[in-house]
């Protein structure tokens, strides 16, 4: 078992790697009631077209189909493991992204059966026909309220301005039709694939005894069989820096039309540090020119173009990476035009040293924060880990970090080509 302190944050970080590939981590959180506990996979909406496993000849898989795994994940021959945790006094739930599916339960008692609970169920896939066909109409439901959603409908008709070929731009459940295409093989061929020990981290904060928690997982990995591991062999079209479409507008049934302004970035190729230093430095050039005490953003909500929806999210990711303004607006034509203006403006005069040290010590504040949160270590360590990075290099990168780095930063960044524009506006009675 590895120890790792961090001194600057008063953490304690314990690894091992199992034998079976299995990454395991633990930080215990002294005088925490509760444990969270998240098994994650590196696998998520974007990889449908790989090799699987055991395989010579690549597949494309339908779109939703690790968002419907994840469903289906819950269901065994003894029904329903969220019964099972709720005996045991645990909140279970599960998550897909683009990028990974997470398991994850928080608990103030019975940890050790719950721990092996969320090991033996993700590691005991059961599917069958019938199952498969029922999900289906459930999921398909869970799709048309998301089309009805305006706030879903703005941002991924963004992304799918933006990507010409990236499966960034696909919906994370799918869409009706795909999702009626998914066969219980082609679950089984995704699970065996992706759900190897050796591509899934297991992380556990709270209250817990590192040497004991590790232990535990071990001894329950022992007990079971697993391939060896392979190289996942994952593909994808090449992407053009140029976004498909600059604008899309939709009409649907909303009191206040919408508006996002995104950028694609060139950091698709990213990772370790590099990838979380880049992140730091967008996160930290957004907030200088759009957070909540920048000159921009008293302006806009003085004259009423937004709203406490106003947000400002940076995506950066293995295999793509981008960033959306925007939110509630009464003029979403002129809130496009203040945001575009604003970055081209920045990328002109660039960012002051006043305005870097007072977001950057915001940031600092905030992120020490988050470290109260075991949801938020759990979640943000585990994506970090995957991208061969510590979370907890994120306050020496931050404090390395000058104003003329965030300028750099802003070179070349976000120019036209690369800009797309997503509006909901107010459908005529």
């Amino acid at each position: 078992m590895e120890e790792k302190i961090f001194d600057q944050l008063e953490e304690k970080l314990y690894k091992e790697t199992l034998a079976n590939g299995l990454q395991v981590y633990v930080i215990p959180k002294a005088g925490f009631h509760k444990t969270f506990a998240s098994f994650t996979t590196n696998y998520g909406s974007i990889d449908n077209h790989f090799t699987p496993i055991g395989k010579n000849e690549e597949v494309k898989v339908p779109d939703g189909i690790a968002h419907f795994l994840e469903h289906k994940m819950f269901e065994d021959e003894k029904g329903d493991v969220f019964q099972t945790f709720g005996e045991q006094g645990a909140a279970a739930n599960a998550f897909t992204s683009f990028t990974k599916t997470a398991y994850l339960f928080s608990s103030t008692s019975n940890t050790d059966e719950n721990i092996t609970t969320l090991l033996d169920f993700v590691q005991h896939p059961y599917f069958t026909a019938e199952s498969v066909e029922k999900e289906k109409g459930i999921i398909e439901q869970e799709i048309s309220m998301y089309d009805d959603n305006p706030d879903w409908q703005l941002f991924f008709n963004l992304l799918g301005s933006m990507y010409a070929n990236h499966p960034v731009k696909i919906d994370i459940a799918g869409t009706a039709d795909s999702i009626y295409e998914i066969t219980k093989d082609d679950l089984y061929e995704c699970y065996n694939t992706f759900y190897h020990p050796s591509n899934m981290i297991f992380f556990v904060t709270g209250d817990a005894d590192p040497e004991h928690i590790i232990d535990l997982v071990k001894r329950n990995q022992e007990q079971k069989t697993f391939k060896e591991p392979e190289d996942i062999k994952r593909f994808l079209q090449t992407e053009p820096e140029e976004v498909v479409t600059a604008k899309k507008v939709v009409k649907m049934s909303v009191n206040t039309p919408k508006c996002l302004v995104g950028f694609k970035l060139k950091a698709s190729d990213l990772n370790g540090r590099e990838m979380l230093e880049y992140e730091l430095k967008m996160q930290l050039l957004l907030d200088a020119l759009f957070g909540a005490g920048s000159d921009l953003y008293e302006e806009l909500y003085e004259e009423g173009l937004i709203d406490d929806s106003f947000s400002i999210d940076i995506s950066v990711e293995r295999s793509f990476s981008f960033v959306a303004a925007g939110g509630d607006t009464p003029d979403p034509d002129q809130l496009e035009k203040k945001l575009t203006d604003a970055f081209a403006s920045a990328m002109e005069k660039g960012v002051d040293d006043e305005n870097f040290e007072r977001v950057r010590k915001k940031k600092i504040g905030n992120f020490l924060k988050q470290l109260n949160s075991p949801e938020f270590i759990a979640n943000q360590f585990t994506s970090c880990a995957f991208h061969n990075v510590h979370l907890f290099d994120t306050i020496p990168i931050l404090e390395s970090l000058t104003v003329e780095d965030i300028n750099k930063q802003l070179q070349n960044h976000f120019s036209e080509k690369s800009r797309s524009v997503s509006q909901v506006i107010k459908k005529e009675a």
